[in-house]
């Protein structure tokens, strides 16, 4: 046992330590993670800027969460919670997964055309599975049918999930972004049942661009970890990425990132917090 507690495991980015019965020590690395594979390179102040970033979240949202304190530059205390096994995207605009799930004709939003970065007519739920290899996308009635949650708890979490893109999105306004999705966890609060927000919010787990530079139709300036992501489908690991899986094959191993691409990196999640938070990291 270390003073963080006993080790339990980790995850892409953050290592979960248990401190007691009813408390979880998340330490929050510097790893990047692109398709749900680490890559092998750091971003420098990523951990703090994901710790610090959701402590600012979790504190000022009013939705009921996990976190109990801050620990340390890059570590926070929280409550064990039972986690839903549900990834719960909400999207304001047609982008990533969606726009290319869209031009498969793998999902249908009437009255919306297919125009990459298009703005939503009212923000969409867009729910996955949550899983270490990859996540896939999953209907509200099979989230209830497979005990993933309940018929209230699936309403409740949609409830807060809109609730927060709303409150998010008018703050990013405020501080010249555009949200244009966002990532969420819940869990059952371990005395009371209550549905919980859990997990971290941070630039992992959404898509934030400039608003000056907004232009639809377009590949969007991100200020979130949509660089990286970029960068490796341009090199083509994407694409060798995705045959592999199709094929049931080895996943290729995933390349170093240029330096110049992690510094830009690093800076944008610091100006991220800085900007959306009014703190100095």
């Amino acid at each position: 046992m270390s003073q963080k507690g006993v080790f339990l495991r980790s995850g892409k980015v953050k290592d979960i330590y248990e401190l007691d019965s009813d408390h979880l020590l998340f330490h929050f690395s510097d790893r990047v993670s692109a398709f749900d594979v680490i890559l092998p390179s750091t971003i420098p102040k990523k951990g703090e800027v994901l710790c610090r970033l959701s402590a600012y979240w979790f504190e000022t949202l009013g939705v009921p969460n996990h976190m109990v304190r801050i620990d340390g530059p890059n570590s926070m205390v929280v409550e064990r919670m039972t986690m839903m096994p549900v990834e719960c995207v909400v999207r304001g605009y047609l982008y990533g997964s969606l726009y290319d799930r869209m031009g498969k004709g793998e999902v249908s939003l009437p009255g919306v055309e297919k125009v990459q970065a298009a703005k939503l007519p009212s923000p969409y739920f867009d729910p996955t599975t949550k899983s270490e290899t990859k996540d896939e996308p999953i209907t509200e009635s099979d989230i209830v049918s497979q005990g993933r949650m309940s018929d209230a708890e699936l309403k409740k979490v949609k409830e807060y999930a809109f609730s927060i893109y709303g409150e998010m999105s008018d703050r990013a306004a405020a501080a010249g972004f555009l949200l244009a999705d966002l990532k969420l966890e819940f869990g059952r609060h371990r005395k009371t049942g209550e549905v919980t927000l859990g997990d971290s919010i941070g630039p992992d787990e959404f898509r934030m661009w400039p608003a000056a530079k907004y232009s639809p139709g377009r590949t969007q300036e991100s200020y979130d970890k949509q660089l990286v992501r970029d960068w490796l489908i341009a090199e083509g690991y994407k694409a060798k990425l995705d045959s592999a899986r199709k094929a049931g094959e080895t996943l290729p191993v995933p390349p170093s990132l240029p330096r110049d691409l992690v510094d830009q990196v690093s800076q944008r999640y610091v100006y991220v917090y800085e900007t959306l938070s009014g703190r100095k990291l």
